[in-house]
């Protein structure tokens, strides 16, 4: 009976081997709806040249307000009525305290309301390492430079864009539509969340809410050669913790076994050695089950067997770091660190900083009770500033119907999918009154134009410009 039982354990190895292929080779793309070609047209030159003149206002944010220039924000905000007369005659302007503009496009039925968000405060610049100035607003061969071009000016002012030209002729929206522009993004301020009340107070629960977030990109899931169309559900929150240690100071001549910044090191290195564990979110779920069966049978054979690999896929996601490894896990980057003043000097008091990106499903409280456990007893942690992730926006219904088919008419050979937003956005406030929060910045952005972003040399191709108008035209004409 021998060589029964070993027929019988090949059968079931090759049984066992089997079904991970069969399920990878049924693993295939879902039928997708197909949209119609909408042809749109808008004022292209125009369209170029507003954007250039909101680059010229250099309206840089800041956490101490004292260096910031208000004049150029105020510069900026009487540049709007000038650029577009039609949506100033069509729409009702509401400034809502300091930096919080809001504009309202009544539909025929207000009863329900949608609602487009961008910010216009921008980062500081080291002009020293610009190839142009910033804040010039200069075209050249196809290419408009500048502070605020890619984010989020460059949204801002395709939202109006489609709005001047919508309005121009004639038309006027089945439901209302509010345009909703912060001038304090960039540093945590109260310009979204002051628009987010007055939605409250008046009983507004918008049906569809687009702030900055994924764009159509290139090369960012293994084993896809498409273009990739991402439109972020939900972003991971945000945690800055100190780590210190108190020490007894002193000449550096005769130190104690361990210094306050050694104690400090080591419990870097612990808590970079025990790397949050892996969660596959809901946002990251859908992802991987979208793209994961467009990828090569390599991938597919991963994505379609999750609960077989997903140790594989952890251990690479550790090792590599990067976007996947941040889509899997609450991430730690260790930013800052201080000690003495003085080379020989022991410091009386060390201390880091590390900034957090917390995944759906925990908290800032539950993220700082896990670093204390791999800091140890001698390493003090503490929160400077945290909020905990966003609700997870539904990816059914009119909704994202709505933002799915613009995308599609708009870029017609990107996959649309939803993903975890990594940074963090204004968006984030609207959560409280909406469940159809969407991230998406209607801009096919090379790598190199995503690393301008908060870096040097931020640009982009006119087409581009003309582009995210398109967008907006089309996504707005379904309202």
């Amino acid at each position: 009976m021998t060589w029964l039982y070993i027929v019988l354990a090949v059968l079931l190895v090759l049984i066992l081997l089997g079904i991970p292929v069969i399920r990878a080779l049924c693993f295939r793309p879902k039928k997708e709806q197909t949209y119609p070609d909408f042809p749109v047209q808008c004022d292209e030159k125009k369209a170029v040249s507003d954007l250039a003149e909101m680059i010229r206002c250099r309206t840089v944010s800041d956490t101490d307000e004292s260096r910031e220039d208000e004049a150029e924000f105020e510069k900026f905000e009487r540049l709007l009525p000038r650029l577009f007369p039609n949506v100033h005659k069509a729409c009702e302007f509401t400034k809502l305290g300091k930096r919080s503009l809001l504009f309202r496009w009544k539909g025929k039925d207000p009863s329900v309301s949608r609602v487009l968000m961008a910010h216009y405060d921008v980062v500081s610049v080291e002009q020293s390492l610009w190839k142009k100035p910033a804040f010039d607003g200069i075209l050249e061969d196809g290419v408009l430079w500048g502070r605020g071009t890619l984010d989020t000016k460059g949204t801002l002012n395709g939202i109006l864009q489609a709005a001047e030209t919508l309005i121009g002729q004639g038309f006027v929206p089945q439901n209302d539509v509010y345009f909703a522009f912060s001038g304090n993004e960039e540093t945590n301020g109260s310009g979204a969340p002051t628009i987010v009340k007055y939605f409250q107070e008046k009983g507004i629960r918008p049906a569809l809410v687009c702030d900055e977030g994924g764009a159509v990109v290139d090369k960012v899931f293994p084993g896809v050669s498409a273009p990739c169309a991402l439109i972020g559900i939900a972003e991971k929150g945000l945690c800055n913790v100190r780590f210190s240690v108190e020490g007894k100071g002193g000449h550096a001549s005769a130190p104690p076994a361990h210094t306050a910044v050694g104690i400090l090191s080591r419990a870097c290195s612990a808590v970079e050695d025990h790397p949050f564990p892996a969660h596959l979110s809901k946002p990251a779920e859908e992802l991987f089950d979208t793209l994961g069966r467009h990828s090569s049978f390599a991938y597919r054979l991963i994505f379609a067997n999750l609960g077989l690999f997903r140790g594989v896929l952890d251990s690479v996601c550790k090792k590599s770091g990067g976007e996947l490894n941040a889509l899997m896990r609450t991430t730690v980057a260790f930013t800052q660190m201080s000690g003495s003043k003085g080379m020989n000097v022991l410091p009386a008091h060390a201390e880091m900083l590390a900034n957090l990106r917390i995944m759906c499903g925990e908290s800032v409280e539950s993220c700082v009770q896990y670093l204390k456990k791999q800091a140890g007893d001698d390493v003090r942690v503490e929160v400077v500033y945290g909020m905990d992730p966003s609700n997870v926006s539904q990816t059914q219904g009119e909704a994202w119907q709505m933002m799915k088919k613009a995308v599609s008419q708009t870029w017609k050979e990107a996959l649309v999918a939803p993903y975890l937003m990594l940074a963090c956005s204004d968006s984030r406030h609207y959560g409280e009154i909406s469940d159809h929060v969407y991230r998406f910045s209607a801009m096919a952005l090379s790598k190199e134009e995503r690393a301008s972003i908060h870096g040097n040399d931020e640009r982009i191709p006119t087409e581009k410009i003309v582009q995210t108008v398109h967008f907006y035209l089309r996504l707005i004409s379904q309202f």
